[in-house]
C-alpha cells in the first residue's frame, strides 16, 4: 500500500522544506555521472586535494633523474663481486664463459661486429654524453650535468684498477692481460645512459639501452671482451651511475 505524499506546508512554518528529486537517488549511484566515486564517467577531474593534484612532468629536460631502488644496487654490486671472484681464481663460471665466447666468436661477420663494439669508443660516445650535459646545463640544470660529466670521468678511475687487478687475457690475444671489466661497455653505459638521464624523453633511455647492448654483443661476438668482461661492466656502470644520480636529489640545477 503507497503513502500519500504529506502536504507541502506545515502548521507555525511557512518555510517549504526541500522536496527530494526522482533522480536524486541516482546521481550517488557508485559510477553514475556526478557520484563523486573513483568510477567517473562524467570526465571530470575529482575535487579532493590529492585527486586534483596532477603528477609533475616526467619528460622535463634535465629533471632528477631516478636513481636505481637498493635492491639494483645490491644485486650490481652482488654480480659484480661474484664475476671477479671467478675471474680471479678462474673457476667455474669463468671456464664456461670461456666455452661459451669462443662458440659465439665470429658467428657474425666481423664488419657488423666491429660497428657494435666501436659504439663504446670515446670518440663515439663522449661527444653524445657532452652533448646532452650541454644542453642540460642551458636548460639550467648544471649540477645534474657536472655529475653526468664526473660519473663518465670515475669509468677508468674504476675500470683500470681491476684490469691490472685481475690481469685477464683476451679471447683471441691470450698473451695480453687486463681485459676485466670491459672499458668499451661501462663507457658506452655511463655515456649513454647518463645522456638519457640527463635528455629526459620517454624514447632516449630505451635508445641508451639498445646502444649499450649492442656494443656489448659486438664485442663479445667479434672476439675482443669474454661474456663476464661485459656483464661484469654493465653492473659497474649502473653503480657509477646510481651514485651519480643520486647526488642530483634534493637539488636540481
Amino acid at each position: 500500500m503507497r503513502e500519500t505524499p504529506r502536504p507541502q506546508g506545515t502548521a507555525g512554518n511557512g518555510a517549504e522544506p526541500p522536496q527530494p528529486r526522482p533522480d536524486r537517488a541516482l546521481a550517488h549511484t557508485a559510477g553514475a555521472p556526478g557520484s563523486g566515486t573513483p568510477h567517473r564517467s562524467d570526465g571530470r577531474p575529482p575535487h579532493t586535494p590529492r585527486g586534483a593534484r596532477q603528477p609533475g612532468p616526467r619528460d622535463r629536460p634535465g629533471a632528477t633523474p631516478p636513481a636505481p631502488g637498493r635492491s639494483a644496487v645490491f644485486w650490481a654490486l652482488l654480480v659484480l663481486a661474484v664475476t671477479t671472484w671467478q675471474v680471479l681464481v678462474r673457476g667455474p663460471l669463468a671456464r664456461l664463459d670461456e666455452r661459451v665466447s669462443r662458440a659465439v666468436v665470429d658467428t657474425v661477420p666481423r664488419p657488423l661486429s666491429e660497428l657494435g663494439a666501436d659504439l663504446g669508443n670515446m670518440e663515439v660516445a663522449l661527444p653524445v654524453l657532452g652533448c646532452a650535459a650541454a644542453y642540460a646545463a642551458w636548460r639550467g640544470h648544471r649540477r645534474a650535468a657536472l655529475l653526468a660529466v664526473l660519473a663518465m670521468a670515475a669509468v677508468p678511475l674504476l675500470v683500470i684498477p681491476l684490469k691490472e687487478w685481475t690481469a685477464r687475457p683476451g679471447p683471441l690475444e691470450p698473451w695480453a692481460a687486463g681485459y676485466f671489466p670491459s672499458g668499451h661497455t661501462a663507457t658506452a653505459l655511463v655515456a649513454y645512459c647518463g645522456a638519457a638521464m640527463l635528455v629526459r624523453r620517454r624514447w632516449t633511455m630505451p635508445v641508451a639501452w639498445a646502444l649499450t647492448a649492442a656494443t656489448g654483443i659486438g664485442l663479445v661476438l667479434r672476439g675482443y671482451h669474454w661474456p663476464l668482461d661485459v656483464l661484469a661492466s654493465v653492473c659497474l656502470g649502473l653503480l657509477i651511475l646510481t651514485a651519480g644520480a643520486r647526488g642530483t636529489r634534493g637539488r636540481s640545477g
